[in-house]
């Protein structure tokens, strides 16, 4: 049993040993924790919805998906006459109404002939900007409006892929994150044998792992003993994603919060950036400098021939308090600056989406009666409304109504 740190007696000298043995007895701890909470044989559901979500997830109105069912499709009523819907539930009725429809795809969004992969790359610079929130949810707001999703976990402390289902101390073995397909040795591997399911069936996810970090040590490594034909470090990513794009609609990246080779990868690979803003002073300033830094390395990156056109930028106001004063002031600062680049609809601060993400869910997966009912309405609002904003950015670049 190791002894407990005290400050007052714990010399500077040994500091290394101190965090190695806090290292081991955390990890320790944590592992046996997610034992407990999440069994290795257990696997990550998604619950019913209501009928209510059902018709939004599939872009009709209740009424409707009321007179489907009087038709006899959709699940069997439940034991108290009330119908719920799984996910496997909403796919079919998305099917027989796209059949139903003479040829015309109106509840199947998938892309078309000339219609290219959308491949979102979500970042800030600062920590705690609700960057992974944003992404987990975006990702799962699509696939269950029918699009064909795939989840890239960028960041070394792999928050996205817990929220997916995926812990990484328990299951993301060596050269199973997107490393082993860009990686600059011969184990690298070809992208679709990293991808995995997930429990909506048009979302995958490709998980993180501390492992990412040998990107940004190999990297300087690979940059001094480059071989002719070898791929610079920035177009890595975009060279994986082409060996799976016909798979997918949208690609949702989850870039770790630092500017390193990863993240410049990613913005390569992006046809859109979304940038996620707390709006508080602090938190604006360090996006004046993660800009800056920004568009240098961008510039050094274009001077080496690295792509840096992309669709569509935007800003999104996240954890947005309406009745704070200085917030609301911080908004307006950023709207008069970068104009309709910020998204109209921020994402309001919820303890519905903090409490869920305690247990590792996200307030899609998170049952309504866990919360009193203004909370989760609000919540849910809120980000359907952002998640929405961006689906419909999505189809305008796809040139459709």
């Amino acid at each position: 049993m190791p002894s407990s740190a005290n400050p007052q007696t714990d010399s500077l000298g040994d500091l290394r040993s101190l965090i190695n043995a806090d290292a081991v007895e955390l990890s320790r701890r944590l592992r046996a924790q997610q034992v407990r909470d999440f069994p290795p044989a257990a696997e990550k559901t998604i619950r019913n919805f209501s009928p209510g979500e059902a018709a939004r997830f599939i872009g009709i109105h209740e009424g409707y998906l009321r007179q489907l069912v009087s038709e006899g499709k959709g699940p069997p009523p439940l034991a108290n006459g009330r119908r719920t819907y799984s996910i496997h539930d909403i796919e079919s009725l998305r099917a027989d109404l796209d059949t139903a429809g003479k040829g015309v795809r109106r509840y199947i969004p998938r892309r078309r002939d000339g219609e290219h992969l959308q491949v979102i790359s979500v970042m800030n610079f600062k920590g705690g900007s609700g960057k992974t929130t944003t992404a987990a949810h975006l990702a799962q707001y699509l696939a269950l409006r029918g699009y064909r999703v795939l989840a890239i976990d960028l960041d070394p402390q792999a928050s996205l892929s817990a929220l997916f289902g995926n812990q990484p101390e328990l299951d993301v073995g060596e050269n199973e994150t997107i490393y082993g397909a860009i990686r600059y040795d011969d184990a690298r591997r070809d992208m679709a044998e990293i991808v995995r399911g997930t429990y909506i069936p048009s979302l995958h996810v490709v998980p993180g792992h501390l492992e990412l970090m040998e990107f940004e040590h190999e990297t300087p490594k690979a940059l001094m003993n480059r071989e002719s034909g070898d791929s610079l470090f920035f177009a890595r990513i975009g060279q994986a994603l082409a060996q799976v794009t016909d798979a997918y609609d949208v690609v949702v990246i989850d870039c770790p919060p630092q500017l390193g080779f990863l993240t410049l990868s990613a913005l390569c690979a992006a046809t859109a950036v979304l940038i996620t803003v707390h709006p508080q002073m602090l938190d604006v300033m360090s996006m004046s400098q993660f800009l800056n830094m920004t568009g240098s390395l961008l510039d050094v990156v274009a001077s080496a021939g690295g792509a840096t056109e992309y669709d569509w930028m935007r800003y999104l106001v996240t954890r947005y308090e309406p009745s704070d004063g200085p917030q609301t002031t911080m908004v307006g600062l950023m709207r008069s600056i970068f104009g309709a680049r910020v998204l109209t609809h921020p994402m309001v601060k919820s303890t519905a989406i903090a409490d869920a993400g305690l247990t590792k869910q996200t307030l899609y997966e998170v049952e309504r009666h866990q919360f009193t009912r203004g909370t989760y309405d609000r919540a849910i609002e809120a980000l359907d409304l952002v998640n929405g904003e961006i689906e419909a950015i999505i189809k305008h670049v796809w040139g459709r109504k």
